[in-house]
């Protein structure tokens, strides 16, 4: 039986909360024993709004033990790994602090604030023997493993262009609101935009260049408006936006549009679309499972059959979406030119 710590109860942290629970009552050998978090107030069970729907049922927050302190939960709780949701520019330390205290380490993305930190994260792992994972989710999305098939039998040909759209309302509703604080959190670019960096990287590869254009809406917030393009020395046309200033009743979307030499695949208001050059367009029949669970199930059962879960996510490529984000930032600090990767 797995014992697991959850560590930060924020909008995310009550995503990863409802997958637990989940997994328990489904008899799955892992039990939620604590919740850390700073904010005392979340230990009663405070909610926090986000940009989705995590269908959240009420919660008898009674059955687990409540700490403000990482360190102090370790201590008192028998953990085989802790679960980090927290601010991004946190990610490196705490989970470096985890691992060297003994425990496995499951961490949200994106891996840290840059990719020196995240260097930091895979030494830590190698040196403690502790194994750690990034929660790139989109890589277990059905959806998107669709797409991957597709890319990899090429069974349209090859990929000649791609374009990914991600946006929504303002995240307004994090702790001390560290969201639009560029220092803590890399502003949209790298907390909201980077799931399609990360896809991007994932499906096609490194890049050979970037070239970004982006806008600040928000005092001290980074760009809260991105559009970059990927150059490939195949020639393939790809683009990624991103925009977290869709107020109002947009709610959120995220899409892709994937064309290959003989057929199309969209993603769009949720639906999955296969349009093959020949034929009629089809809904292909996927697994409608959510990828939050998936991943979180993926990692649990890496350490309960002692494999490594860096199959799927690979440290190396998690720390080389961050690289790429990186190059996309200075590209917008210089007015979209280009840089090689």
């Amino acid at each position: 039986m797995l014992k697991v710590g959850l560590v930060g109860l924020g909008f995310m942290g009550h995503a990863h909360l409802q997958n637990y629970i989940r997994l328990m009552d489904e008899g799955f050998p892992i039990q939620l024993v604590a919740i850390c978090d700073v904010d005392k107030t979340k230990h009663n069970g405070a909610q926090v709004e986000g940009n989705l729907d995590i269908q959240e049922k009420q919660i008898d927050f009674s059955k687990f033990q409540f700490y403000s302190s990482m360190e102090e939960m370790v201590e008192k709780e028998k953990l085989d790994y802790v679960d980090l949701c927290l601010p991004t520019y946190l990610h490196a330390p705490v989970a470096i602090l985890a691992m060297s205290l003994g425990l496995h380490v499951f961490c949200e993305k994106p891996m840290a604030i840059s990719s020196k930190a995240c260097d930091e994260m895979i030494q830590a792992s190698q040196k403690y023997g502790r194994q750690l994972m990034i929660g790139q989710t989109l890589r277990f999305f059905p959806s998107y493993q669709y797409v991957k098939e597709a890319i990899q039998s090429e069974r349209y040909g090859k990929v000649v262009s791609a374009s990914f759209f991600r946006g929504g309302a303002t995240p307004k509703w994090s702790f001390e609101n560290w969201l639009l604080q560029k220092d803590k959190s890399g502003g949209c670019l790298l907390d909201q935009h980077i799931h399609d960096v990360d896809t991007i990287n994932w499906l096609f590869g490194k890049p050979a260049a970037v070239s970004t254009t982006g806008k600040v809406i928000f005092d001290g917030s980074g760009y809260d408006i991105v559009s970059s393009n990927y150059h490939y020395e195949d020639g393939k046309v790809v683009n990624a936006q991103d925009d977290w200033t869709i107020n109002g009743d947009f709610g959120f979307e995220m899409s892709y549009r994937i064309n290959f030499e003989s057929g199309t695949i969209i993603l769009e208001k949720g639906i999955l679309t296969d349009y093959p050059e020949e034929g009629a367009k089809f809904q292909p029949d996927i697994n409608q499972e959510d990828g939050y669970y998936l991943e979180i199930k993926y990692f649990a059962e890496a350490i309960l059959n002692q494999t490594s879960p860096n199959l799927t996510v690979p440290l190396e490529s998690t720390r080389e979406t961050i690289f790429i984000a990186e190059h996309e930032q200075a590209s917008a600090d210089l007015n979209g030119e280009k840089i090689p990767l």
